[in-house]
């Protein structure tokens, strides 16, 4: 109960943070019931307005309403009173300062001409252009508090007003007098552009214009199963929907649709737990399997709800199979499927028709478990997005045809989304080689590829021990068969002990299966011979780890002899030395004793095929008895207590084991030699 605790407490919290994470990517609005198109039939039954609501424009239809409205707006503009008072007084005292001479005809006519400007408005020259270049030829100007419109063509300019004043003056007063008055000096803007009014009038006007082009009574009929939706009707249920979904948006629904989604999506979660809880406890119990598996439930979730909110592309450009192949790669089929049941049940409260979604990637999900049983080659995987690309296109149609019974209906261009799901596919080989380097697994490719007797560390191996390398081959032979019996992986068991001894390259003279002649144990004590023996454990795992071998080839090297011992040295000095204690430590393998069928098997391997090379004949009873004594002795010491092994499972090893060997142990005829004559 204590073990249980310790593994359930952090994997628990796993999912409660997936399932909050989900829960807050989740779309926040109350989700409208129905999925509808322009042109399409009404796929539900008979719609009644359940109540008064309005028929909502289009966004298109309020902009052009409202460009239409700013483009008759006219600006207001106020004349400033106090400018003409100004300049006149500044003529004057100019007049009198530097042209006394002057006569006053033509300080009377200035001033009348000033007064007469002012009186119909002077805007400045960039004014006049700005209001030309917003397509506008009227304003409106206020004076008196009373706006009437004028045309901008009707005001002057400093420029127009100063040539209005040479044109326009009387025969007896000459025009270079009038110049050397300097009268461009008192033409000054009066009339000011009126930005408060003209934003409150411009807000008034952009108010006014309706969002609504009618209104639908309850209980008014909207549309019936079968019915093809017109533009009528589509903007009647766009404006149910738009109605509904702000109805949810507001405080009190917002939180009763938030408790909604909170209560499925942990749910819907919770039973991804039940399922390893009942079925796969070791998956459960492993932080980073239940990492893993949640991983891929949130990242699909998470996309999905990104390109549904954003409209970035079709729902189906995602390929959700990868799931499936990927769970399918370390895991088995049975988790790969219920992943993905999870994953689109999540998926499909996000995306419009959630039925046919849930028909379409649930398929795809049945065929990636029915026809990759195992990725280890480039054309399974291709062969498998195939079947998939296979599957989405027949369920797709024939759901259409049976939805609507009219092929026309069909919308081709979805063939064109499988197609780019297709092709994402192809990317599963180098997602499997990432999820690898990322959580340490590893696929049957990479078991290929490491079990390749000309890898470097492989090739090494037979040329500076290649004793060990034929005994590693004679084990591999032996634990795969054996394991394939009892229902383990075979690539795993026949890829590990091709490695299990590589750590004997440090010293390979001192094993026997590399010695000639000399024995180089009889020149050093029994403690040191063990020593070396022992070390070959040790000098593998860093031989491993230095060629960043996977974790799970490493595991077949620590614990191939488990917390044994090397009984030949052991036994040695006992024998001499009877009546002084031993160190049981210093003839004792580190570890850890096996923890699965797979280094249990190679466990037995190893030590059987070691033994049946001192066998001096190989028949059927010696080898028996030989493969039940090793094994034997190996449960009664406690070596296989950790493994996942039954009775019944050891007894098929055994079997095999003996089987095997005397196969390899044949004794092959003598050919006779030809009589002379």
């Amino acid at each position: 109960m204590k073990n249980i605790k310790y593994y359930t407490i952090p994997t628990a919290i796993f999912f409660l943070i997936t399932a909050v994470l989900i829960d807050y990517f989740f779309p926040r609005e109350g989700k409208f019931r129905y999925q509808f198109y322009e042109g399409k039939p009404w796929r539900y039954e008979l719609l009644m307005a359940p109540t008064d609501f309005p028929i909502y424009k289009t966004d298109d239809e309020i902009k052009a309403e409202r460009d239409s409205v700013m483009n008759a707006f006219e600006p207001y503009y106020r004349i400033d009173p106090e400018v003409v008072t100004r300049e006149i007084e500044k003529l004057r005292a100019s007049v009198v300062v530097a042209n006394r001479h002057l006569s006053s005809a033509y300080l009377q006519y200035v001033e009348k001409s000033l007064k007469q400007l002012y009186e119909n408005g002077i805007l400045s020259h960039d004014s006049h252009e700005n209001i030309r270049d917003g397509n506008r030829d009227r304003i409106k100007l206020v004076k008196n508090n009373v706006a009437e419109t004028r045309f901008v063509s009707d005001f002057f300019t400093e420029r127009t007003a100063y040539e209005f004043i040479l044109n326009n003056a009387p025969p007896y007063l000459i025009k270079d007098t009038l110049r050397t008055c300097n009268i461009d000096n008192y033409l000054q803007e009066n009339v000011i552009y009126d930005e408060a009014m003209s934003d409150k009038v411009r807000s008034d006007l952009l108010q006014n214009v309706s969002i609504a082009s009618g209104m639908v009574q309850a209980d008014e009929r909207i549309v019936d199963r079968g019915e093809i939706v017109d533009n009528h009707t589509y903007n009647v249920l766009r404006s149910l929907k738009i109605v509904h979904e702000s109805k949810t948006g507001n405080n009190q629904q917002g939180w009763i649709t938030l408790a909604g989604q909170t209560v499925l999506v942990f749910g819907i979660i919770f039973c991804f737990w039940l399922y390893l809880w009942s079925f796969r406890p070791r998956i459960l119990y492993s932080r980073k399997n239940t990492a893993f598996l949640l991983l891929c439930i949130l990242v699909a979730c998470i996309l999905t709800e990104i390109t549904m909110r954003h409209h970035l592309f079709n729902v189906y450009i995602l390929p959700y199979a990868i799931i499936p192949i990927v769970v399918r790669t370390f895991f088995d089929s049975r988790t790969a499927l219920f992943t993905l049941l999870i994953t689109v049940i999540l998926c499909s409260l996000m995306v419009p028709y959630p039925h046919e979604f849930l028909v379409l990637e649930t398929i795809a999900g049945m065929v990636v478990t029915f026809s990759l049983k195992d990725l280890s080659e480039r054309s399974q995987l291709m062969r498998c997005a195939f079947f998939i690309y296979l599957s989405y296109t027949l369920t797709y149609v024939s759901l259409m045809v049976y939805l609507e019974a009219d092929l026309s209906k069909v919308n081709w261009l979805m063939l064109l989304y499988f197609g780019i799901n297709f092709i994402l596919l192809m990317f599963t080989y180098v997602l499997v080689y990432m999820l690898e380097r990322v959580f340490g697994y590893v696929s049957s490719i990479t078991l290929i590829e490491l079990s390749n007797i000309n890898k470097p560390l492989l090739k090494k191996l037979s040329e500076v021990a290649p004793g060990t390398f034929q005994h590693s081959m004679q084990v591999s032979i032996l634990a795969s068969d054996a394991v394939a019996k009892i229902g383990g992986n075979p690539a795993l068991v026949r890829t590990g002990a091709l490695y299990h001894d590589i750590g004997k390259m440090a010293n390979p003279a001192f094993f026997t299966e590399n010695q000639t002649n000399m024995n180089p144990h009889d020149q050093i004590t029994f403690e040191q011979s063990a020593e070396i023996i022992i070390g070959h454990v040790t000098e593998g795992v860093k031989i491993a780890e230095k060629a960043s071998l996977p974790q799970a080839i490493i595991d077949f090297i620590r614990t191939h002899h488990g917390r044994g011992k090397a009984k030949y040295f052991y036994i040695q000095y006992k024998n001499k030395f009877p009546d002084k204690e031993i160190d049981e430590e210093l003839f004792t393998y580190p570890g850890p004793n096996p923890f699965s069928k797979e280094t249990a098997v190679l466990m037995m391997a190893d030590s059987v095929e070691a033994a049946s090379r001192s066998l001096k004949t190989h028949s059927e009873e010696e080898i028996k008895e030989l493969v039940n004594r090793i094994i034997n002795t190996q449960l009664a010491d406690g070596l296989l207590k950790n493994s996942p092994l039954t009775f019944r499972d050891v007894e098929n090893v055994k079997s095999v084991f003996i089987d095997k060997l005397k196969i390899m142990f044949h004794t092959r005829i003598s050919y006779p030699d030809e009589a002379k004559k």
